[in-house]
Parts: structure tokens; sequence; C-alpha cells
């Protein structure tokens, strides 16, 4: 696959690109095990909230110790301002390891492109080599601020909710977790759906920056030749195309998430149907129920969630196979056995040269001519 081409991306989650992506983290590694600790740490206090207000409820406001009840106010505000302080920290250094890869990768990236030999940007469209450098660059912030850690803390989050709702009570965690299977189903419809139209965006773009990038340095050659209204005709072809494929990603968006927001109020209507003959019974606690409802809105957002963080993982490991097949390009120019030149006299005789970057193409065929000291010949 050529590495800068436009068109082509990855269709699966490839580990060894992924590998070779986190071999840019080595340089931040304390940043990056400071970060893994911190995901760890919010998906933990995020499933503590819900078990202290149900002791609020249970053990403090049913006895009115007033005294506990302030007690458990007060973890409860300590518990805030460390989920904030905690929810800020992973936020800013995810975002700030994402750019300094970026920037590394991104120095790398041009460090090579200088030493590629002219062919190669002969037959490589330049606005294709400014998508690689910019845009697909920036893709790769995601990965860290957006993608991958938001993804385990995620995944985290609904495996310690899970533990924290069966020990609560068992069947209420039947019934709470009784519509995530078609909620699983729908989330990997959409996971799928606009993993294509993300790709098609991405496609676009590239097709944009091309296009743009080519013309305006040839608009010398458009004038000259009249050809405004045929060029201005595929530009709005090209500029359509983009449009369509983000309104296609924003049609999955608004199809997904009210789907995901109706299951969600239909698992909360079957959790409170039960519990109220329970609480009739005197089976659950009012505790109980409100802990439940709790649980249950946050245990529906990471799962609405980690389809589009899944996706942009994904793209930002499509970004980086390209990235990477073009850090691997070898059409380097040969530094090997070179000397240098110095300062020449005499005359200077071209005896029928050709050359050409590409075989078909001569840039210079068969010419011979002789220039003398002094002389100038154009």
């Amino acid at each position: 696959m050529d590495p800068t081409s436009a068109t082509k991306t990855g269709q699966v989650f490839d580990w060894q690109v992924l590998r070779r992506l986190l071999t840019y983290v080595q340089p931040y590694r304390g940043v990056f095990i400071g970060l893994i600790v911190l995901t760890v740490a919010a998906a933990v206090l995020g499933t503590v909230r819900p078990a202290l207000i149900q002791r609020m409820i249970d053990v403090d406001i049913s006895t009115n110790d007033w005294v506990g009840l302030n007690r458990s106010t007060m973890w409860l505000l300590a518990l805030l301002v460390v989920n904030t302080l905690v929810s800020y920290l992973q936020t800013y250094y995810g975002g700030w390891l994402g750019q300094y890869i970026v920037r590394d990768i991104r120095t790398d990236l041009y460090k090579h492109l200088l030493s590629l030999k002219l062919s190669f940007f002969d037959r490589t469209p330049i606005g294709v080599l400014v998508t690689r450098n910019i845009s697909d660059v920036e893709t790769l912030a995601d990965v860290f601020s957006e993608g991958l850690a938001a993804m385990v803390g995620d995944l985290l989050q609904i495996v310690f909710l899970m533990i924290f709702m069966f020990y609560t009570n068992w069947q209420l965690a039947l019934i709470s977790l009784s519509v995530i299977p078609p909620l699983l189903f729908s989330t990997y419809v959409f996971k799928e759906k606009v993993k294509g139209s993300f790709q098609e965006v991405r496609n676009a773009v590239a097709k944009l920056n091309s296009f743009v990038q080519e013309h305006l340095t040839g608009m010398n050659v458009v004038q000259i030749f009249n050809n405004q209204d045929r060029e201005y005709k595929k530009f709005e072809a090209i500029n359509q195309e983009h449009t369509k494929a983000n309104i296609k990603s924003v049609l999955y968006y608004s199809i997904y998430f009210p789907v995901a927001e109706v299951l969600g109020a239909i698992g909360v209507g079957l959790l409170v149907w039960y519990a109220a003959q329970g609480q009739i019974a005197g089976s659950i606690s009012k505790g109980e129920l409100i802990a439940f409802i709790m649980y249950n809105s946050l245990f529906f957002r990471p799962i609405r969630q980690i389809a589009d963080r899944f996706n942009t993982l994904q793209l930002g490991l499509v970004s980086t196979e390209r990235l990477l097949k073009l850090l691997d390009n070898k059409d380097l120019i040969a530094t090997s056995g070179t000397k240098a030149v110095p300062q020449l006299q005499g005359d200077v005789q071209f005896d029928h040269v050709s050359f050409a970057y590409n075989e078909p193409e001569w840039v210079l065929k068969d010419i011979s001519f002789h220039v003398k000291p002094g002389q100038t010949i154009a």
C-alpha cells in the first residue's frame, strides 16, 4: 500500500501499529504511568458516590443520626473535590502527552522527508504529504486524550460498577443489566457504521487538501489555459463529497444516542418497577433504589461512549499506520561515497546527456552543448 495514498485506510485494529506508536511514549513514561494511575482512580471514585449516598439515606437519615449525616456529607464533598481534581489532571496530562508525541512524530516525519529523493516528490502529490504532516499527525493526539486512556477508563468503570451493583443487590443488578444486550448490539452497529463514515471523511479531507494545495501552487497554469471554470467544478465535486461524508456521520450519531437514551430509560423504568414491589414488601431499602438509579446512569454512559472512543482510537491507528509507512520509505538520497567538489575552472560540456526521475518522463534527453568560461547559455 502506498503510504501516501489518500483513499486507502486500515480496516482492523492493528496491535503492531499500536506497539510502534507506544515507542514514542518512552521519553514520557513517567507521565504515561501517572495517567494510568489517574484513569484507575477516576474509575474507582466514580463508583463510590452512589454507595455513600445509599448509606446517608439508609443509615444516617432513617435513624435521625445528624452527626453521622454531617460526617457523610463531608465525605461526599471531599469525594467530589478529589474526583474533580483527578478528572482535571487526567484531561490535562492526557492532552499534554498527546501533544508532545505529536511534536516528536511530526519532527521525525519532516526530517525523513528531507532525506527522500526528488523522485519521491515527483510522483507524490504535495497536498497528500501536507495532510500526512498536519491532519494525520494531529489525529494522533486524540488517541491519548480521547481514545486509549478514555476507553480504558470507561471499561474499568463498567467493571467496578458491576462489582458494586452485584455486591449491593444482585437482583436489582440483573434487572438493571437486562437492557444491555440490545444496547451492545446497537453500539456495535453504530461503531461499524460510523467507522466507515469517519474513514470517508478522512479520505475526503486528504483529497480536498491535495486538490487545493496543487491548484493554488499551479494557479498560473490554470489561468494561462483559462481553466478556472473546469477546475472550480472539480473542486465543487470534491467539496460535496466531503460534506456528504460528514452529514452521514452526523446521521449515525443522531440515531444512536437517542436509541441509547431510550434503552437507558427503559432500564430505569424496569428498575423502579421491580424496586417498588420490593419496597412494598420491605426487601429493598430507599437507599438501594436511589443508589441503583445512580449506578444505572453511571453504567450506561461509558457504554454509550465506548463505541465513539474505539473509533477515535482506530482512526488514530489508521493515521499512525500511514505515517509509519511514510517513515519506513527507503527511497533515500544516496550519501555513501560522495565527495565534496572543489572549485572548478574550465569548460562545461554536456555530451548526449539524458536524465529522468521516472524513466518514461525525461527531464533531459540526449542534450549536448558546450559552455566556455564566462559564457552564459539559456
